[in-house]
């Protein structure tokens, strides 16, 4: 079972920006043995255990938005990154399929195939 105090060691490192690495170096230095670093990181996320990792520069101005509406779907920040990234995967899959055969963009404004949707 992983130790607590590295358990909520780590909760508050991730609360404040750091990521996984960040907090793992400094922990192996002050002499943690690894297994048990990884017992704590498993046990916060057992399923984000081998997520890639991507790093993105944001505006303060979009930063806040998110964290706005991260707040109001009641996830963290990186949980409402990866639900909007996930989503726009989700939705581009579906459209690509639909637009696939068509040749010009201003046939699918003028197309039959559009009015009657709307009907």
């Amino acid at each position: 079972m992983a130790h607590q105090k590295l358990i909520d060691f780590i909760t508050e490192a991730r609360k404040r920006g750091f990521t996984d690495k960040q907090i793992i170096t400094p922990l192996l230095q002050i002499g943690w043995p690894i297994k048990q670093i990884n017992e704590a990181l498993l046990a916060l996320h057992p399923k984000q255990a081998f997520k890639n990792q991507v790093c993105i520069f944001l505006s303060d101005e979009i930063l806040e938005l998110l964290q706005k509406r991260a707040k109001k779907n009641k996830f963290n920040l990186q949980e409402q990154i990866e639900d909007i990234l996930r989503r726009s995967c989700v939705n581009k899959s579906t459209t690509i399929k639909a637009e696939k055969n068509i040749d010009d963009l201003l046939l699918t404004c003028f197309s039959r195939a559009q009015r009657k949707k709307k009907n």
